[in-house]
């Protein structure tokens, strides 16, 4: 599995809400669900995305925008809005006491169609672990992607479809947002060039991906920098100069850090034994990978796995 689909098999859209807004200036939407992620698709109209850290970002109809949490975060008419009196509504899907429906928005209606209409697509992504948390490290606050037109048509035609509320509308609306997200992380990826993390840009080379697909495949191999020099196709040299230039370190620490990435996921998301999760990475035995946990975090296994489960809570969410 390539490193983005893993990063995101832990994160799914989970009471998407769909909603065709007519506002009258001046309005606010609080969006207080503290979600790992929050994508608002703008269909028409648009606003002001107020992040708790000062961020502002327009959005005009055909922007996507993904935005980091779990703070909670405001979409304004205008960013002096949220200081003066003004109509404020709320989107909470993940509250227990909330139907996270257009009808409980508090005047937010779906079907109006009028000018000053504004409608939204808006999906809140709810973790099941902690294997998103590498993704969101490589994202800003909140980034914006400008869709088809073709696309924001779709997207608005299927919503209206689960906005009818029959049989399965909410779950197909939700599936559809997984996929919207995946869609629009890599058109920003793409865009963002130099700025994308390492692990995306190497995915895209020709002389590398070959190499770091096998890789992410099978973890557990015993790779070696010509192993995968051959499954590129050229030299042990060419290939470690062009992965440490590209990556920014040599294959062996990269691969290392990945495999330890991926023990640390699996010491706070499963209860596999820590010789179970030793081999899963790569490790032939359970001193030889604590050893190089340890370094890499800086506690060992099984000290790390205690603060993680104590950090969490008794209420932290676990894999289903």
């Amino acid at each position: 599995m390539d490193p983005l689909s893993s990063l995101l098999s832990g994160i799914r859209a989970e009471g998407s809400v769909v909603t065709h807004a007519v506002l009258t200036q001046p309005w606010t939407i609080r969006f207080a669900d503290a979600a790992p992620l929050t994508m608002i698709s703008v269909l028409r109209g648009g606003g002001t995305l107020l992040l708790p850290d000062g961020t502002e970002r327009v959005v005009a109809a055909g922007d996507t925008a993904v935005v980091r949490g779990p703070e909670p975060f405001h979409l304004a008419d205008h960013p002096a809005t949220v200081h003066n009196p003004h109509a404020a509504y709320e989107i909470a899907c993940f509250t227990t006491d909330t139907e996270c429906t257009a009808q409980e928005l508090g005047g937010i209606h779906w079907g109006a169609d009028s000018a000053e209409a504004t409608a939204l697509i808006v999906g809140a992504y709810r973790a099941s672990g902690h294997r998103h948390e590498r993704l969101l490290r490589a994202l800003p606050p909140v980034l914006v992607v400008e869709e088809d037109a073709e696309v924001c048509a779709w997207l608005e035609t299927a919503a209206a479809d689960a906005a009818q509320q029959t049989a399965g509308s909410q779950a197909l609306m939700d599936r559809l947002l997984d996929w919207a997200l995946v869609c629009t992380l890599r058109s920003w990826f793409d865009e963002a060039g130099a700025d994308a993390p390492s692990w995306y840009r190497g995915l895209a080379d020709p002389v590398l991906a070959p190499a770091l697909q096998s890789f992410h495949d099978r973890p557990a191999q015993a790779w070696t920098v010509a192993s995968l020099a051959a499954r590129s196709g050229v030299s042990r040299a060419l290939f470690a100069k062009r992965f440490t230039q590209l990556m920014g370190r040599p294959p062996l620490a990269y691969l290392t850090e990945c495999r330890l990435d991926e023990a640390a996921t699996l010491l706070t998301d499963t209860d596999r034994s820590i010789a179970q999760i030793a081999r899963s990475v790569g490790y032939a035995d359970a001193f030889g990978f604590s050893a190089a946990f340890k370094r890499h975090k800086g506690l060992s296994p099984s000290v790390y796995r205690r603060t993680a489960a104590a950090e969490a809570g008794p209420d932290s969410l676990r894999p289903r």
